[in-house]
């Protein structure tokens, strides 16, 4: 083989990482896994956008209460996709694939009362943490016990998240 061949044939070789697990686990915990990888930037991108265009009595507050929830919430991206391509899967490759993916709606409204973004930010944090309870269901049925663990802090910063928008949206 030619260099110019062996040049070609590399870049055809494919993303495989060795695994143990078989390949039907590998394909349903690795479409889990990046669907609820766009959900969480879903989230992470409406939080950021809330934190941008927040106003109001509690600006300095709300601010950067979104500020530092979105922070967590995107330290989670980078080991979720590393997770999956542990297991030997791959992940979502761009902003137009992590669309198709998400379940979660985006906000592209002109404005959002503080109230409506906390409310907001709270369902959707709520609805993440469900997901993320789902696709530990599904590592449990398969037995893959290290994203099963991955989960279960993830599933507590949502659900801390939760309650701090809860309590920083409740009228006396």
């Amino acid at each position: 083989m030619n260099d110019a061949n062996k040049a070609v044939e590399h870049r055809k070789a494919p993303l495989k990482t060795p695994a143990s697990f078989s390949a039907d686990v590998i394909r349903d915990i690795s479409a889990e896994l990046n669907a609820l990888l766009a959900d969480t930037f879903a989230v992470y991108m409406k939080t950021k956008n809330f934190h941008w265009h927040m106003s109001g009595p509690y600006f300095r507050d709300y601010h950067l209460l979104l500020d530092e929830q979105s922070d967590q919430i995107f330290a989670t991206t980078d080991p979720i996709a590393e997770r999956i391509r542990k297991i030997g899967g791959t992940t979502i490759r761009s902003s137009g694939h992590i669309c198709r993916l998400q379940r979660i709606l985006d906000n592209d409204a002109d404005f959002v009362t503080p109230a409506g973004m906390l409310a907001e930010l709270r369902e959707d944090n709520m609805q993440l943490a469900a997901y993320m309870r789902a696709t530990h269901a599904l590592c449990d049925e398969y037995g893959d016990v290290a994203t099963a663990s991955l989960l279960e802090q993830w599933i507590d910063e949502a659900e801390r998240r939760t309650w701090f928008l809860f309590e920083s949206g409740r009228v006396s």
